[in-house]
């Protein structure tokens, strides 16, 4: 029987990062107080937490005190301890569970889950040693991309592989002495990535997919909706039908697509939780990522989705701060969100921008400011 959460209840969120600060206030919104857990003293969420605890991923004493204050559990991104939440989610309660979890934090059991559920990848070939790449390239050609099976993300943890002259490349054999995951190489026109949410009564909604543009592995500019061929959409939205319904998902999961010039869509990567390719939901459409996400873990229907605007989304990174004034000044219709993370480092995500209907039509403009 699924047990729906009182007002009042606690929603407790493992990570405190900007994903965590957004689904707090979400779940504050709901009338739901919020607990939030993470070993940066300083993270972004803890400022809008009715209560927070600083500890380790990997701390099961201190992860297990915290679950037992909580009514509900959830987690921000997928950079965990998977075992470690599997073998204590009898004892809380976990409505997302573990199995997703666990496979999308490791790249390869990733690709081989999804291509048993008939969900087409880029070709993979997993890699323990610098022969096993040798004869992996053999097979792939070049390019190729040598990935971290764990931990990579932003363009971290991997390598595009050239031709045979970067096999004596000093941060590939770095790459090589960890679990590693060879891809071949698509041959994309562009990059696409869709919300899917899913409840605990097996009602599945899809956001708007947005169109992507990633600079240095980081998502720079998201658009929604994408400008797509109906065949196109179908296909994404079909594929996050599936791997909804097969994960047996719960929350919102942010699936990532490439784009092939025979109008193929294949996955790259999924995310089990808000994206941050679907941030302009939070303005641009009837109930934003967060909401959707919050309203499945704490037992309660899915809302409809409705496009509401045309949107454009633009990452803000550590460099692109002292952009902001000018940036209120000149843009004043735009939406801007600056997470009050800390230190603004170089790359570091610290906030976003998004432009809704008429105002899109600035964005060349706009991104033009920022050194990409």
């Amino acid at each position: 029987m699924i047990k729906i959460l009182a007002p009042q209840s606690t929603i407790g969120i493992i990570g405190a990062g900007q994903l965590g600060k957004m689904l707090a206030q979400s779940a504050q919104k709901f009338g739901y107080q919020v607990a939030t857990y993470d070993p940066n003293p300083e993270s972004c969420a803890f400022a809008v937490s009715n209560w927070h605890q600083v500890g380790s991923f990997d701390d099961e004493v201190a992860l297990l005190d915290f679950c037992k204050k909580v009514d509900v559990l959830t987690y921000e991104f997928e950079n965990i301890n998977g075992e470690l939440l599997k073998k204590i989610e009898s004892i809380v309660s976990l409505p997302q569970g573990t199995s997703l979890l666990l496979h999308s934090q490791n790249r390869l059991k990733e690709k081989s889950w999804l291509n048993s559920i008939h969900i087409k990848t880029a070709p993979y070939w997993e890699i323990n040693s610098l022969e096993d790449l040798r004869e992996a390239l053999l097979q792939s050609g070049y390019p190729a991309v040598l990935k971290t099976n764990r931990f990579g993300y932003d363009g971290k943890g991997q390598m595009v592989i050239k031709s045979a002259s970067n096999l004596a490349d000093s941060n590939l054999l770095s790459l090589v002495n960890q679990n590693c995951i060879l891809e071949g190489f698509c041959d994309f026109i562009t990059e696409a990535s869709i919300m899917v949410a899913r409840d605990q009564y097996g009602r599945i909604e899809t956001f708007p997919i947005s169109e992507n543009n990633h600079q240095d592995g980081i998502l720079f500019t998201s658009q929604a909706p994408a400008d797509f061929s109906k065949e196109i959409t179908d296909a994404i939205t079909q594929s996050a039908h599936q791997i909804a319904e097969k994960a047996q998902l719960v929350g919102v999961l942010g699936i990532e697509f490439f784009v092939l010039n025979n109008q193929e869509v294949v996955v790259n990567e999924l995310a089990p939780r808000p994206h941050n390719s679907g941030h302009y939901s939070i303005e641009g459409c009837n109930v934003s990522q967060f909401d959707q996400h919050i309203l499945a873990v704490s037992g309660r229907p899915l809302a409809a989705v409705s496009c509401l605007a045309d949107a454009y989304m633009i990452n803000l990174l550590g460099q692109d701060l002292d952009l902001i004034p000018s940036i209120w000044h000149d843009y004043p219709e735009a939406h801007v969100h600056l997470y009050q993370k800390g230190e603004a480092k170089y790359n570091r995500k610290m906030g976003h921008i998004t432009l809704l209907n008429e105002s899109v039509a600035h964005k060349h403009t706009l991104t033009s400011r920022f050194d990409r």
